[in-house]
């Protein structure tokens, strides 16, 4: 039997817009197996990336839980060696190269050392950028900015990775080339992966698609 790698359980936020409250998400529960993908579409202002943000210990909710691996514990080193996160706008430091950037998430997580230099130029080996490594991000094209952003999150062999519209800032064919090398580094890997999207035909490439709607996260319905 599979392990429940992460587990959200009647989730309530809301957000206070002047004088008045917004109910942004509405009890919602959430499981997700070890080596599981899960995608979420939604239209935008549905939930989804307040629910990503919850679910990665980026923000708290109103009420409910959330779990990784069966314990409370989401604060920041935890989150460090427990998943990887990669977003639509890349959040990559211009002032350090490709190989420093992917070596940020192993500072967080404990001291660098050979072993993590090692293994951060064998990931952007692994994303096709071992030729630009010492490239700053300004010289760096799109999908090869969001292939640094990948090998980052992958930097401290996390169980689960959360992805934020991954491919939101990218041209389509570049855009499926990510999700082809997120899917299958995370499928190869045993890694769990939860893909938020507005992209039915990426949604469609994970084991499992649910629906944000007006808060609320359901099965998508298919004809």
């Amino acid at each position: 039997m599979s392990e429940i790698i992460l587990e959200a359980c009647g989730l309530h936020k809301t957000y206070l817009s002047g004088e008045r409250r917004l109910g942004v998400l509405r009890d919602v529960s959430l499981s997700v197996e070890d080596g599981e993908s899960v995608s979420i579409r939604g239209e935008s202002g549905s939930g989804k990336s307040t629910l990503l943000h919850l679910l990665a210990g980026l923000d708290a909710p109103d009420s409910g839980r959330v779990a990784w691996a069966g314990r409370p514990d989401t604060g920041a080193v935890r989150r460090a060696r427990f998943l990887g996160m990669v977003f639509q706008s890349f959040y990559l430091i211009p002032e350090l190269d490709a190989l420093a950037n992917v070596l940020m998430a192993a500072r967080v997580a404990g001291p660098v050392g050979a072993e993590e230099r090692r293994r951060a130029r064998d990931l952007l080996a692994r994303v096709g950028l071992d030729q630009r490594s010492h490239h700053l991000p300004a010289q760096l094209s799109g999908g090869e900015r969001q292939r640094v952003a990948v090998a980052r999150a992958l930097m401290n062999s996390p169980r689960l990775i959360l992805a934020d519209e991954p491919t939101g800032n990218l041209d389509e064919k570049t855009g499926d080339s990510i999700i082809n090398l997120l899917l299958g580094l995370c499928t190869e890997q045993g890694i769990a992966l939860v893909l938020v999207t507005h992209n039915a035909s990426h949604a469609a490439r994970t084991a499992r698609t649910l629906f944000m709607h007006d808060g609320k996260l359901q099965t998508l319905q298919t004809p």
